[in-house]
């Protein structure tokens, strides 16, 4: 019988050149939860970037050295190591297989990163992966239009949200954040 592990729930929030990217620490194995505090969100590129994942954690672990790498080679442009990723993870042969969803964030723009060679960048500066994804996002776009929340208040908000509606997603947030 094959256990099937449940995503989670990661927000970035851009506002005011101001970056917050938040996850819970929820992690689902079937109809069990195993753990609370799992950290899923961290600054990369010497601290100049964040990302965060939702989906297998070995997988997103796999990505995020290989992200790493790309940042290395192209120090400054996190856009251009993102496309690269995704170019990788999709027509790698091993990497293909890689279940999970990043996203990647700086000062200037947010990116959704997917294994279908998607480097998605949001119009608002918003944007959230995981199975509480949708909750996060709508709650953290109707608090950016209508409060006057930093980006971190946001994110933590939102997540509160989306953890009282999706099963998969707890309220043990994590944020990591760039001036």
């Amino acid at each position: 019988m094959k256990l099937e592990v449940r995503s989670t729930t990661v927000l970035a929030v851009l506002k005011d050149g101001k970056l917050a990217l938040a996850a819970d620490g929820q992690v689902t194995v079937g109809d069990a939860v195993f753990k609370h505090g799992a950290e899923k969100v961290r600054l990369v590129a010497g601290g100049r970037a964040a990302a965060g994942f939702a989906g297998g954690a070995a997988d997103a672990l796999a990505l995020l050295e290989r992200l790493e790498a790309k940042i290395e080679a192209h120090p400054g442009q996190v856009r251009r190591a993102a496309v690269e990723l995704a170019r990788e993870w999709r027509t790698d042969r091993m990497l293909r297989r890689l279940e999970a969803m990043l996203l990647l964030a700086d000062t200037a723009s947010v990116l959704v990163v997917s294994g279908n060679g998607d480097v998605i960048e949001p119009d608002d500066g918003i944007a959230a992966v995981g199975s509480g994804g949708s909750y996060a996002l709508a709650a953290a776009r109707a608090l950016a239009r209508h409060t006057s929340l930093s980006a971190e208040a946001i994110a933590r908000e939102a997540l509160s949200i989306a953890a009282e509606i999706c099963i998969y997603t707890n309220a043990e947030i994590k944020v990591v954040t760039l001036p």
